[in-house]
């Protein structure tokens, strides 16, 4: 009865660790939709709009290494209570930044939810990985961020339905409104984030309660003191790693986050119509992720991450060379190519590392601050010369990813 029991509580664990992959694809999938329906209530260009992706991924950066203290001073569970609050915290900020319509509160806002989310994913991905026999830890990651691609699909399908309007008035009829009647579109357009971040704040601060009052099952980890080391990149498989993940997310974030202005441009469909194609996309990113972890289990991780590679970088040629409603079609098998790449990247980076395995986790978090800065790039391509020509931007990143799976994931490392 006892062993009995104790499965029981690992497997009640193990679903709440698992939520969490479905929580941070909920948050960060609203970003395609946010883009656009910020660049319409705060009256933005392309250009800046695309700073809604740099205020949320630059919290990657700024908050792993905090993360990585927490997790090395506590335990995974402190960091993932703790990552919950600090989230719904800033999904909460979004009401009065909704009532005063200032763009750089929406900012904070998302910084502090992303903030937030860095604590979870340095926290369950290694977790994820050591919970098990090392030799199918790609596979186990891959099976836990699928979820990961369930919340991508409710926030595409579901969420960005409730943030986004559909109304798209031309600058000519903006202009024609009296200042009364702009400023009531405005804040009608402002107020739609209330009520779908009101409601993630309300999920996450249930489930950190349920956390608190569930025993996690216990891991070899080491306690004490965190300290800021760069040693652990005389491992050239972890450093690659690290790069590969960069350009990876960095190409991510702009295949969704641009999608409903891709859709738009290139293709002549309105937002409102957009958000399902942008759902049917991100369920090809869930359907590929259990498919790909499927696959795992006769071909290596590494070979499949090189072909995925390379079937994106001709995907994404069509889609910035042709484009049209077959480009949008063609990024739908870039993000079902896209599935397996950031867990696969992940686990193959932190292999081996022993020790050093939390702290290589937090630089690999921190690489995820590629979402910040290669947007921006896209961004201004887009204000410059058009939407479609810009995805030229992720098609690039894709090429780094090949050669990590291709060959820069084989262990190597200098004498320390």
């Amino acid at each position: 009865m006892q062993p009995a029991q104790e499965k029981s509580k690992t497997s009640i664990a193990l679903v709440l660790v698992i939520s969490l992959f479905f929580l941070w694809a909920l948050t960060s999938n609203l970003l395609p939709s946010l883009i656009p329906h910020l660049k319409k209530a705060c009256q933005l260009n392309d250009f800046q709009s695309a700073f809604v992706d740099s205020a949320y991924w630059i919290a990657y950066f700024v908050m792993a290494l905090p993360a990585a203290n927490v997790l090395r001073r506590y335990s995974y569970k402190t960091g993932i209570i703790a990552g919950l609050i600090i989230a719904a915290i800033g999904a909460l900020l979004f009401y009065p930044a909704a009532e005063t319509r200032q763009f750089g509160i929406f900012l904070t806002a998302l910084f502090l939810v992303a903030s937030g989310m860095t604590f979870l994913e340095t926290a369950a991905n290694p977790y994820i990985t050591v919970m098990g026999n090392p030799e199918t830890s790609s596979q186990r990651l891959n099976f836990a961020q699928a979820f990961n691609g369930l919340g991508a699909f409710v926030a595409a399908f579901f969420l960005s339905k409730v943030v986004l309007s559909g109304t798209e008035l031309t600058a000519d009829q903006l202009n024609a409104m009296s200042p009364d009647a702009l400023n009531t579109y405005l804040a009608s357009e402002a107020d739609r984030v209330k009520l779908p971040y009101i409601g993630i704040a309300i999920v996450l601060l249930a489930v950190a309660s349920m956390f608190y009052f569930t025993k996690l099952p216990q891991v070899p980890e080491e306690k004490g003191s965190f300290k800021f080391d760069l040693a652990v990149f005389r491992h050239k498989h972890f450093t690659n790693a690290v790069i590969a993940q960069f350009f990876y997310v960095g190409a991510q974030v702009c295949i969704s986050s641009f999608f409903i202005r891709y859709s738009s441009y290139s293709a002549g469909i309105g937002e409102k119509e957009a958000t399902n194609y942008l759902g049917y996309l991100l369920l090809c990113f869930m359907v590929g992720r259990y498919i790909g972890t499927w696959l795992m289990r006769t071909i290596p991780s590494q070979k499949l991450l090189a072909i995925y590679s390379a079937c994106n970088i001709a995907l994404l040629a069509y889609s910035t060379f042709v484009g049209g409603k077959g480009g949008m079609f063609a990024m739908m098998g870039v993000e079902f190519f896209m599935s397996i790449m950031f867990p696969t990247i992940f686990a193959l980076g932190i292999k081996d590392l022993g020790a050093e395995t939390k702290i290589g986790s937090s630089y690999m978090v921190m690489s995820i601050v590629g979402g910040a800065f290669v947007p921006l790039i896209l961004g201004y391509i887009a204000r410059n010369v058009n939407m479609q020509i810009a995805y030229i931007v992720p098609m690039i990143c894709f090429f780094f990813t090949f050669y990590f799976g291709f060959s820069g994931y084989k262990p190597k490392y200098k004498a320390a």
